[in-house]
């Protein structure tokens, strides 16, 4: 049996361009390749999937996931994968703990400290963000990673709550624009981008270099990637980007 890499993309929740990069690296080439130029897989290829990811989950760079799957025994592999899935039910228990006792406040207890909202969320992926912000943009993106922690110490649960809505909202309206096909340019796609950069300038203050940067990140990265799949399959990311551009260059 074999899946297209659009149906293994779905599956695993993995976006079909990571998919064709883990081809063009040679990470993880398709069983085969269609008449129609279409990738794939078959049941080896999608367990090797399941490795890489479960490596990656681990916080390993490709090179070094590569060189384990190609020289280590499938033993070691899940002996790591066991140890770090004992460290994810600690966390886990956190982050349960860190909900009822936002169930409670809601329900009238003591309010919770900014600090406490976020226990047991996932500090080491917002660690891989901000290096990969600093590797991208130098040292000048850790005075921006610094301003925005400093800026949103003082906020309530409530300031959260909006601050997350409001991005909910936008990314509604950037999708139904994307999916009408409006252009980059035009007037509501230009509105839409100044009310996300005025969003950004609650947590930061982007410049247009930095501005910029962000869209880029929204292309290149994965885990920021797959926010931007659409319903037909689709993804926006590129389109936002260059909406992200086009406002820079004409407005900051």
């Amino acid at each position: 049996m074999a899946w297209s890499i659009a149906q293994v993309a779905r599956m695993s929740k993995v976006t079909s361009r990571t998919l064709r990069h883990y081809d063009s690296i040679g990470l993880l080439p398709p069983a085969w390749i269609g008449d129609n130029g279409y990738r794939y897989y078959e049941k080896e290829q999608v367990h090797r999937l399941q490795q890489i990811l479960l490596l990656r989950d681990l916080g390993l760079g490709l090179d070094v996931v590569a060189q384990m799957l190609n020289g280590t025994d499938q033993l070691t592999v899940l002996r790591d994968h066991h140890r770090w899935l004992q460290s994810e039910r600690q966390r886990l228990d956190r982050l349960a703990n860190t909900v009822a006792r936002t169930i409670a406040e809601l329900e009238g207890g003591d309010e919770m400290k900014m600090e406490e909202l976020f226990d047991g969320f996932d500090a080491k992926k917002q660690e891989r963000h901000e290096a990969e912000l600093v590797e991208r943009y130098g040292d000048g993106a850790r005075e921006h990673i610094a301003h925005s922690k400093e800026k949103m110490k003082g906020w309530t649960r409530a300031d959260a709550d909006r601050f997350m809505a409001e991005w909910r909202d936008i990314a509604a309206e950037l999708g139904a624009l994307y999916m009408a096909r409006t252009a980059i340019d035009a007037p509501e796609t230009q509105e839409l981008v100044d009310r996300h950069y005025r969003w950004i300038c609650l947590s930061w203050t982007p410049n247009r270099e930095a501005y910029q940067g962000l869209g880029d990140l929204y292309v290149d990265s994965d885990e920021f990637r797959v926010n931007f799949e659409v319903e037909d399959g689709g993804n926006m990311a590129e389109w936002l980007r260059d909406a992200m551009a086009h406002y820079a260059v004409t407005r900051l």
